[in-house]
């Protein structure tokens, strides 16, 4: 019989004991976030000051803050990058739009989506022309029209 195959008696290594961030990332990542989205939250943040009635809320909006890196709009010829507005179209002519975000503002716009979530990833790794599926069991072919 095979060695390989022999359960062996040793230490697990244990886990890495860094916690992670306040936006849900892993340690070591950066919270990237828009100037516009970061505004945004400067500006809940600074209302939730004044009132003074929610500490667990402004808490944690204070550390998201101090955790951000704000990247400003980069002049993209069409390329899509981190905080490109992209429209997409079907052969039906529907047509949607999507803001790529940082985590911590994809709920500051509905149009908004994670740069780290499946379908943020797929809309970065795309050009305008190219034909994408959104999800894996989608069925419909999307059309990058534009991206600003």
């Amino acid at each position: 019989m095979s060695r390989a195959f022999v359960k062996e008696d040793i230490d697990i290594p244990e886990r890495i004991t860094r916690r992670r961030s306040v936006s849900g990332l892993p340690p070591g990542a950066l919270n990237l976030i828009t100037a516009r989205g970061a505004k945004q939250l400067k500006a809940r943040f600074a209302a939730l000051s004044k009132a003074d009635q929610d500490p667990e809320a402004h808490a944690h909006l204070r550390e998201t803050l101090e955790s951000m890196t704000v990247v400003e709009p980069q002049v993209s010829s069409g390329a899509i990058v981190f905080g490109s507005r992209v429209t997409l179209r079907n052969a039906a002519g529907q047509v949607v739009q999507y803001r790529i975000a940082g985590v911590d503002e994809v709920d500051l716009e509905p149009e908004n989506v994670s740069w780290v979530s499946p379908l943020g990833k797929t809309l970065l790794a795309a050009n305008v022309g190219q034909g994408l599926r959104l999800t894996k069991d989608d069925k419909t072919l999307w059309t990058v029209v534009q991206a600003d």
